[in-house]
């Protein structure tokens, strides 16, 4: 069976979707984790931090404290 290319398109871009949700996911959790809570200053690092690669992010959240997370990614 052939499936049209704007299909395969859209099941490209809700798969990618999904990836992006969940590694939102993993970064809101292991902030939550390290840091007891998820207030304003952290969640604006949210969108920086998912610009990295996965081994990158979660290193950084398992190795930094919050003023160095915090200086790294200020807006």
């Amino acid at each position: 069976m052939d499936l049209s290319p704007a299909f395969l398109q859209r099941m490209e871009e809700a798969r990618q979707e999904g990836i992006q949700t969940e590694r939102r996911a993993t970064i809101e959790n292991l902030l939550r984790v390290r840091f007891g809570s998820l207030d304003d200053e952290l969640s604006a690092i949210i969108t920086q931090l998912l610009e990295l690669q996965p081994e990158e992010f979660t290193r950084l959240l398992l190795q930094s404290s919050r003023e160095e997370l915090l200086n790294r990614f200020r807006v």
